[in-house]
């Protein structure tokens, strides 16, 4: 992002200048683990007030070794996460002890017209000083004539003792207007950690 940070962005008053010709980044909400949730939903603020959201993650730490990190849309206020989604999956790795790397493309993670959570980031270490950051970007989800591309980027611990650069995206395939996030991971509780809402003005 080429915009200029005006105020610290996680908090409530926070702006992000976007680039000329653009609006500005608003807080719009905040969700913190309370150290047992199963999951993390945004059931409000998602609507046509911006064409474009963003999710930040600060610091998310499951519950227990080698879990994913994953989300899913509603198109009816989150009474159901299960809108279908295309999505595609890579990643690189780099361990604490400099003997192993690897970047590359992983079909596993990958959705094909799937209603399941999508994974965002993989196999998340429960260390007590670990956790993972980043965001997901959703575009225009209030549409109701085009689907919704979204764009997510992590980095995070692995397991393995390893830091983990993750990049992924899809689109949600559906024409209605999608009103709900969720995160969770695959199993186990979300233990801490914050995820800041943030929508796009377009002037």
């Amino acid at each position: 992002m080429s915009g200029i940070i005006a105020q610290n962005t996680l908090d409530s008053s926070g702006l992000i200048k976007a680039p000329a010709g653009g609006g500005a980044w608003t807080f719009i909400s905040k969700l913190t683990s309370d150290g047992s949730d199963s999951d993390l939903s945004f059931t409000s603020g998602i609507d046509s007030t911006y064409k474009e959201y963003i999710f930040y993650f600060v610091n998310i730490h499951p519950e227990t070794d080698n879990k994913k990190f994953q989300f899913n849309g509603s198109t009816d206020g989150g009474s159901n996460y299960n809108v279908a989604k295309t999505s595609s999956y890579f990643s690189a790795f780099h361990d604490e002890g400099n003997a192993y790397t690897s970047l590359g493309y992983n079909a596993t993670y990958d959705l094909a017209q799937g209603t399941g959570f999508d994974t965002i980031s993989i196999q998340a270490s429960a260390d007590s000083d670990h956790c993972l950051n980043g965001y997901l970007h959703l575009f225009n989800p209030s549409s109701t004539t085009f689907i919704k591309h979204y764009i997510a980027r992590m980095c995070s611990n692995n397991e393995g003792d390893m830091t983990q650069d993750e990049f992924s995206g899809g689109y949600l395939n559906t024409t209605s207007a999608v009103d709900a996030i969720q995160f969770k991971m695959d199993s186990g509780e979300i233990q801490a950690g914050s995820i800041f809402l943030h929508g796009l003005s377009t002037s």
